[in-house]
């Protein structure tokens, strides 16, 4: 684990709330020069703190109407099954997010589509052609009720 000072902290604050923020407004706001504010930004960066710096995007607004979240076991699961589902998945667009999970199922993954007919499509076509899966336990997002990509920084 990395220590943070307080600098750090805000940085980290602020741009999780806006990754958008300029350096000399996000300076401004935690009390640094715009130097040695750009320093800390590059550093968290190297250090990989911060990943990366992306857009949240909308999946509805682009027309995918259907979010699943799907739990994948493969058989056997084995060190080299396990990297091939990876991957697999990572080749694959329509799968945004991809965990390895304990208890039922070996990994959970969210995927996007545009409707029904294409999740059904996406999972008989592209998931269950991943060679060893063996079974998928869907579960349809009807309501987003709180979605954040912050992390607490105490």
């Amino acid at each position: 684990m990395v220590e943070l000072d307080e600098y750090d902290k805000k940085i980290i604050m602020n741009m999780q709330e806006d990754a958008s923020i300029s350096n000399k407004d996000l300076a401004e706001k935690i009390g640094l020069a715009p130097s040695s504010c750009l320093l800390r930004v590059k550093n968290l960066k190297e250090q990989g703190i911060i990943k990366k710096i992306v857009p949240i995007v909308d999946e509805r607004q682009l027309g995918y109407e259907v979010i699943a979240f799907a739990k994948v076991d493969i058989k056997p699961m084995t060190h080299d099954t396990t990297e091939q589902f990876i991957n697999a998945v990572s080749t694959i667009p329509q799968i945004v997010e991809c965990y390895t999970i304990t208890g039922d199922g070996c990994f959970l993954v969210k995927i996007v589509a545009k409707d029904l007919v294409d999740y059904r499509n996406f999972v008989l076509d592209k998931l269950t052609s991943i060679p060893f899966v063996s079974d998928v336990d869907t579960s349809m997002v009807v309501g987003v009720e709180k979605q954040t990509y912050s992390v607490p920084i105490e």
